[in-house]
């Protein structure tokens, strides 16, 4: 198998190639598609056909990589991320991170779709990731370290950038929405968690779970790259009133509060 700095070279020099060259890139999660549509002079490409990509297939994700500008800011917008639950090595979920470092971007900002388990939280909030718990197992970072990506140990005691978290709260106020800050925990999935597990998750210090986003903001910290996540809530995690869930309503949930999501992305790339 390739060396990962190839792996990565090989990707970067074919996006590079097409004019792809953002000072931010977006991660789209579960549903949250519709910043896609704010892209300018948007060039796109499938997955499949950039080098050493891996193929996107859980629901709700489009595939394709979108570049181009959002009012006069370069960006490239992935509509759907790997997971570790599809079977991609933690290294193959965050190579597009590696990429966006090697094209010259500047800043990562990340969405997802996640259970809430904060009373206070209700379906369809917005939150903002403050601080998380990776529960995956293992590490993006783990193996030999290429000291020509990063350090071997990474400081991460901001991983989520303090300055984008206090605007991106100025900016949900402007719109009209709160904007709470939440610890996330990250699982490998694909299962939903039992009550017993949503327990302790909240007991561990966790407001939100989900099935992303720790590997590519662990990845970021590694190549030096600002990192905002943001999170729909789209279901309720609540042990004693659990009720089943479906990756539709879910779906559902997120593309509902996606607009909203454009909007402060949009009104944080001026910042990136």
């Amino acid at each position: 198998m390739k060396a990962l700095h190839e792996r990565v070279g090989e990707a970067a020099a074919y996006l590079r190639d097409r004019g792809v060259a953002p000072r931010a890139w977006i991660i789209l999660g579960t549903g949250l598609g519709g910043l896609a549509e704010r892209v300018e002079g948007a060039g796109t490409v499938p997955y499949d056909r950039i080098p050493n990509f891996p193929r996107a297939t859980a629901p709700g994700h489009a595939g394709e990589l979108l570049w181009g500008a959002i009012g006069d800011v370069p960006v490239a917008v992935m509509q759907g991320r790997f997971h570790y639950y599809e079977g991609h090595s933690l290294e193959d979920v965050t190579l597009p991170v590696r990429v966006a470092r090697a094209l010259g971007a500047r800043t990562l900002f990340v969405t997802s779709a996640v259970g809430g388990m904060d009373p206070r939280l209700r379906k369809g909030d917005i939150v903002v990731v403050e601080d998380h718990l990776h529960l995956m197992g293992a590490s993006p970072l783990r193996g030999p370290n290429d000291d020509r990506m990063g350090p071997r140990f990474p400081d991460m005691s901001a991983p989520y950038d303090r300055a984008l978290i206090g605007r991106a709260e100025e900016a949900a106020g402007r719109l009209g929405f709160a904007l709470p800050r939440c610890v996330l925990a990250s699982v490998s999935g694909p299962q939903l968690e039992t009550r017993a597990e949503y327990r302790w998750l909240r007991t561990a210090g966790a407001d939100v779970v989900g099935m992303s986003t720790t590997p590519e903001a662990i990845v970021a910290a590694h190549a030096g790259l600002r990192t905002a996540a943001f999170a729909v809530v789209t279901d309720l995690c609540l042990p004693d009133s659990l009720e089943p869930v479906s990756i539709e309503s879910i779906v559902e949930t997120a593309a509902a509060a996606s607009p909203r999501l454009a909007d402060l992305v949009s009104a944080l790339l001026p910042h990136a």
